[in-house]
């Protein structure tokens, strides 16, 4: 299960007990639009989000070792993402 909310996500609005991976895609500190790809241990597509005005993004997983790839014009970028406990919250930030 995945999804983004509008606006940009924070830590107050994710659901309670969920597995939640959550950040921002920045460019020279400005928020940057574009798409946000969440990919399993193995490399496989699992689940893409636009990212907001604010480019924050939000994805719902289970824990495991995921990488969370941005796909911006001009640029792409991932960052791999540990999530030990179910139910936790990991922020990522990724600039590109």
């Amino acid at each position: 299960m995945c999804g983004a909310k509008a606006g940009g996500p924070d830590a107050s609005t994710a659901k309670p007990g969920e597995t939640t991976i959550q950040g921002s895609v920045t460019r020279d500190g400005e928020p940057v639009t574009g798409y946000v790809r969440l990919l399993d241990s193995t490399g496989e597509f699992t689940a893409e989000v636009p990212t907001s005005a604010t480019g924050q993004f939000r994805f719902y997983a289970d824990k495991g070792t995921w990488t969370v790839r941005a796909l911006v014009p001009g640029a792409t970028a991932e960052r791999k993402v540990v999530v030990a406990e179910k139910g936790s919250l990991a922020e990522v930030a990724i600039a590109v």
